[in-house]
């Protein structure tokens, strides 16, 4: 690992990488949140930046409005589902801005819109299991580098909530 008090190696490749996944994983949620707000577009829009970004765009300031305005659709929404499809949107957007610390918190931003993409699917099938389902195919379509920059970070341990645990089952099955 590359730490030194604290920081570590964090290139704009590194985040387009992550961003790509991430945003591959939150659009599998998207329609949870369009068929609850059809008219509401900001989280399509920010998955639509990010991948641009990824793309070889640049970290803009619309970029990182458009991740804010997901982020507020999902808390203007009372929607147990719609508002953690919403928040997958949106951190996926904010993937571009993961800063080189090596914490947790910053590997939440690498691995948040993959936990309240799981999140979103087990509420809507009123099964976890299916939110289980959505990590897997997360850590299946993860590719070496996804998985390295990640191993970059602290590993997480496991928390009380179900967000907890699904943060902690995805960063495990990167790690492997």
């Amino acid at each position: 690992m590359d730490h030194e008090a604290g920081v570590m190696t964090l290139s704009d490749d590194d985040r387009r990488v992550i961003g790509l996944w991430v945003a591959d994983c939150a659009e599998r949620v998207l329609p949870l949140f369009e068929a609850r707000a059809p008219s509401d577009t900001r989280p399509r829009e920010a998955l639509e930046a990010i991948r641009a970004y990824a793309a070889g765009e640049g970290r803009t300031a619309q970029l990182r409005s458009l991740a804010l305005a997901a982020l507020s659709a999902a808390r203007e929404l009372d929607d147990p589902v719609a508002t953690p499809a919403a928040r997958a949107a949106g951190l996926a957007a904010s993937s571009a801005y993961i800063h080189a610390l090596a914490t947790t918190d910053q590997a939440k931003h690498a691995l948040g819109p993959v936990a309240y993409a799981a999140l979103a699917r087990g509420l809507a099938a009123g099964d976890p299991g299916a939110g289980d389902e959505e990590v897997r195919w997360a850590i299946e379509h993860a590719s070496p580098a996804v998985r390295e920059i990640v191993g970059r970070f602290p590993a997480r341990g496991p928390g009380r909530s179900r967000l907890d645990t699904l943060y902690y089952d995805l960063d495990a099955g990167l790690r492997r």
